[in-house]
């Protein structure tokens, strides 16, 4: 008998402790999520050559064919992906919200693979970013159906996490160029080092739910997602130069991971199936996709002189 209520203390006793472990690694999880987004949209700002980024913002052709990938045709084919494809709701969830989150903040990496033009990369982050702070808190309610979370509180995180990193970022550069090329890279490796942190995190917090996810729907839709939106946008930029579809490309077809958790982690009943699509993301939606998407541009479509 004795032995036996040992047992049970020590049984409560672990439990006790894998909760409190639990804890703390959420914690954590949500402290590296805020890093991760600040840190890449400080990037961002500090290396934003404004004065560029204003002149490719000329070119209306770019900019129509910028916004309805990004905020009608993403989002459009996402939604009907999930109604084709038979993923469990919450994964459905995951997809539709991604489909609000376009560019990966580690495009200019992709870039410098596939030779496109830097200037017009600059350009469509920008729209990409400002579009998902402006329209993101009012289109998830009204795509993203059974989501409880209001415009405000999707907005806020948003707002602090990425338009004011974004706008700090480019104000520092615009006052202290040289300043700003000093500091990027302390940035980029800061922002590096939390990356593999919060990675871990989630892959230990959310393993089971990841191992869930193989034999599913989930990860094959994504795949099919993400190579659509490149081939799509490839093939339908009109009138654009190499220089001009590579980031577009890139852009449309790569995913910003950060503000689909934290609107998804800002919402206390969010399903755990919507939380893993956004980590599967940030490694298929914001790495591989993007890398095999500039491989892809630079054998089989840049220009000679850019191979």
């Amino acid at each position: 008998s004795r032995s036996r209520c040992g047992g049970v203390r020590r049984g409560l006793g672990g439990e006790h402790h894998d909760e409190v472990t639990t804890e703390v690694l959420q914690n954590l999880l949500n402290v590296t999520i805020i890093i991760f987004m600040v840190g890449n949209l400080l990037e961002v700002g500090l290396r934003l050559n404004v004065t560029e980024a204003l002149a490719a913002l000329r070119n209306a052709r770019f900019v129509v064919l910028t916004l309805l990938w990004c905020f009608v045709l993403g989002p459009a084919l996402a939604l009907l992906l999930t109604r084709i494809i038979p993923l469990a709701e919450p994964y459905a969830l995951g997809l539709v919200i991604l489909g609000l989150t376009p560019c990966s903040p580690a495009i200019p990496l992709m870039m410098r693979k596939s030779g496109g033009s830097l200037a017009y990369m600059s350009a469509f982050m920008l729209m990409a970013y400002v579009g998902t702070v402006v329209l993101m808190p009012f289109m998830v309610p009204w795509l993203a159906k059974g989501f409880t979370a209001g415009p405000w509180s999707i907005a806020k995180p948003l707002l602090l996490f990425i338009a004011v990193p974004l706008v700090i970022g480019a104000a520092i550069r615009r006052a202290a160029e040289t300043f700003a090329e000093k500091a990027a890279p302390v940035v980029k490796t800061v922002t590096s080092l939390n990356t593999l942190i919060l990675c871990a995190i989630m892959l230990w917090i959310y393993r089971d739910d990841l191992f869930s996810a193989v034999g599913t729907y989930a990860i094959g839709t994504q795949i099919l997602y993400y190579a659509l939106l490149g081939f799509g946008s490839y093939l339908l930029g009109f009138g654009l130069s190499y220089d001009q579809k590579a980031p577009m490309v890139l852009g449309t077809c790569t995913r910003n991971g950060g503000p689909a958790l934290a609107t998804l982690m800002g919402v206390a009943d969010a399903p755990q199936g919507a939380i893993t699509m956004c980590i599967l993301a940030i490694f298929l939606g914001a790495i591989l996709s993007g890398f095999a998407a500039a491989a892809v541009l630079r054998r089989c479509c840049a220009p000679a002189g850019v191979k």
